[in-house]
């Protein structure tokens, strides 16, 4: 780019494109950025531009005006303020970018971590709970002042004095852990340092399943004890292995009755993937007791207060202290009709599937159910091999 003195006279006459160019830009000697460009067009009128840098060191351009607009002192105050703007601008800029690591931990997870996960986590409301203790702890400190040896004494704490399980515990880290891994990944710190902080594993996973006997007591009770419709609820959660809130929030509009087809659509899904279950014969017979076909949109509905089920607690205990059995869960009839199929030979794959388990591992706690299935496919074995005439040991 030529630097030119604006004078009078070139202003005048110099401010035109050479011959051959399209274009040509003419930089004001002494006011570096400031410049005008001319076009070759006969209507083109020379104008005035300002160049400045942005924070990625790369040129924008600002348009001032033509030379008919403004003069070059005009020109060069219009110059002179743009970059006052601009230096401000960069400044506030690179304050908020430095302002991140500065946020506190209760500001990022009010600001930033509960809104995102308000819109894509089911366990929210879990987050929350979790979080009152956590808040009173680190919630004050800036996200780059919290230590990992400061958060593995709150973690001994949660059991020493707060008695918690040691779980429990765990559960509190790992969604601290989670936190500053958002705020990694949104850039507000270089890296977690909890990342590496380990939990306590303690395994307290509940295993119940209902043996064949309490099987039966149970289906006996759920059959003549058809008080408000919870029962057909329960029943039928034994006979698909759903999910309670899959199945309190089954519409007719999902149901295939034809071909005996389930689909839970994705937003009832733990896994948050739509899953077609095959309903069975005690699934079907449950439907067909229903009078809610025709007349709600709602599987199941409490015929007392004529609105879908939410919860089924009491009901739950009174039914199961009927059929004399301790300590089952609701969530247990899915683990035991599991147990069914893997007693019934049925691979990990298949239960897997019918489950709607995300993760394979999640189905590996059923493994030792088919123990009796394989000890029987290695007799059959054993008896192949065997010599002809000899005895079994």
């Amino acid at each position: 780019m030529p630097t030119k003195t604006f004078t009078t006279a070139f202003m005048a006459t110099g401010l035109v494109c050479p011959a051959g160019m399209k274009k040509i830009e003419y930089g004001v000697d002494g006011d570096p950025g400031l410049f005008v460009e001319c076009r070759a067009s006969e209507k083109a009128v020379p104008t005035w531009y300002l160049r400045l840098k942005n924070e990625k060191g790369t040129n924008i351009y600002k348009k001032l005006g033509t030379i008919k607009d403004l003069s070059l002192t005009q020109a060069q105050k219009l110059a002179k303020v743009l970059r006052a703007e601009h230096a401000s601008a960069a400044k506030q800029a690179g304050a908020a970018a430095a302002a991140p690591a500065e946020m506190t931990l209760e500001a990022f997870v009010r600001d930033h971590v509960n809104p995102h996960n308000a819109m894509r986590k089911r366990s929210h409301g879990r987050d929350l709970q979790l979080y009152h203790r956590i808040g009173p702890k680190f919630g004050h400190l800036k996200l780059t002042e919290i230590r990992r040896r400061e958060v593995q004494v709150f973690h001994n704490e949660l059991v020493q004095i707060d008695k918690l399980a040691p779980a429990s515990a765990d559960h509190h880290i790992v969604y601290l852990k989670r936190i500053l891994n958002l705020a990694q990944q949104w850039e507000f710190l270089e890296k977690n340092v909890l990342a590496k902080v380990p939990l306590m594993k303690v395994d307290n996973k509940v295993e119940r399943y209902l043996s064949a006997e309490e099987t039966q007591r149970l289906v006996a009770v759920l059959t003549t004890d058809l008080a408000y419709g919870a029962s057909y609820v329960l029943l039928f959660l034994l006979s698909t292995g759903a999910r309670l809130n899959e199945a309190l929030q089954a519409k007719w509009e999902q149901v295939d009755l034809q071909n005996a087809i389930w689909r839970i659509p994705a937003s009832n899904s733990k896994s948050k993937k739509s899953r077609a279950v095959p309903l069975n014969d005690s699934a079907m017979w449950v439907l067909s007791q229903l009078w809610t076909k025709g007349k709600h949109d709602y599987l199941f509905v409490n015929e007392a207060t004529n609105k879908p089920w939410v919860t089924l607690t009491r009901a739950w205990y009174r039914l199961r202290t009927k059929a004399g059995i301790e300590n089952l869960r609701v969530h247990d009839l899915r683990h035991s009709f599991a147990s069914f199929l893997a007693n019934a030979g049925q691979s990990l794959l298949l239960i897997q599937q019918l489950l709607g388990h995300a993760d394979p591992r999640t189905t590996l706690r059923y493994a030792h159910l088919s123990g009796e299935k394989l000890k029987e496919a290695a007799n059959e074995a054993s008896v192949i091999v065997k010599p002809s005439g000899s005895k079994a040991a």
